[in-house]
């Protein structure tokens, strides 16, 4: 018998593939999805961290070059980090959430109002929606990890702009090299570009593999819809869905 939270989260995760219009198995032979994945413990990231020596040097208005050697040492650079006006005004800088060791990186473009009242990103609608789609392929906050390429809110929610960005995208690259995930997922258009410089629609960016290099070593990226689009646009999430399969197949083949 399933507990009320696996009732919930087994109901959300069916919603998410008939939504999706799915129709046929994720795997070749059947499997009981009530089962949950082997959960990894997930390392805690410290709230604060002991300032480290020569954690980056900064340039005019973004750091030349990010040296934080740890997950910790990183967040404490991009909390003291004052080259970003979006900082300014906000309650939270929204680092990261989920296990920094997992193998999967998901990547959006900034916080929301929920997400800067409480500090993690994709706490909001998107992210109840981003989380049911964790679990159409077996993942879940310790099984994946979250971030953004701009750590603060933008006024009224907007996306951020170029130039915003630039200031952040040495902490996002460094970010992943410390990560080191097997796949990443740009999560909608302003993710996607910032990741792999193609101003293309995310339409025609999504479902389709690119390398990004980052300090030395390539990582399989696959951008596809932001959570926020396929709450506006539900039928997309068949789209979606199509992404979502091919990035399972690529860490299920690993």
């Amino acid at each position: 018998m399933l507990d009320g939270n696996e009732r919930d989260e087994l109901l959300a995760t069916l919603g998410w593939w008939v939504e999706a219009g799915v129709d046929t198995l994720v795997d070749d032979a059947p499997r009981d999805w009530r089962t949950p994945p082997p959960r990894t413990a997930a390392r805690e990231i410290p709230a604060s961290a002991p300032e480290p020596e020569l954690v980056l040097r900064t340039g005019a208005a973004s750091p030349a070059t990010v040296t934080a050697t740890t997950i910790a040492e990183l967040r404490h650079a991009v909390e003291v980090f004052e080259g970003c006006p979006l900082r300014t005004g906000n309650v939270s800088t929204v680092f990261a959430d989920g296990n920094p060791e997992a193998d999967l990186m998901l990547i959006g473009e900034a916080p929301g109002a929920q997400e800067d009242r409480m500090g993690l990103p994709f706490v909001g609608p998107a992210g109840q929606l981003l989380d049911r789609m964790l679990a159409a392929i077996g993942r879940n906050r310790t099984t994946a990890y979250i971030t953004n390429v701009t750590f603060w809110r933008p006024p009224g929610n907007r996306t951020p702009t170029p130039v915003e960005v630039e200031t952040t995208m040495p902490f996002v690259r460094r970010h992943i090299a410390l990560v080191r995930p097997k796949a990443i997922v740009a999560l909608g258009a302003c993710a996607a570009r910032a990741l792999t410089g193609d101003v293309t629609g995310i339409m025609r960016l999504r479902g389709q593999w690119r390398t990004l290099a980052v300090e030395g070593a390539d990582y399989p990226l696959m951008p596809t819809l932001h959570p926020a689009f396929l709450l506006r646009q539900p039928d997309a999430k068949r789209l979606a869905w199509a992404d979502l399969l091919a990035v399972k197949a690529k860490l299920d083949a690993d």
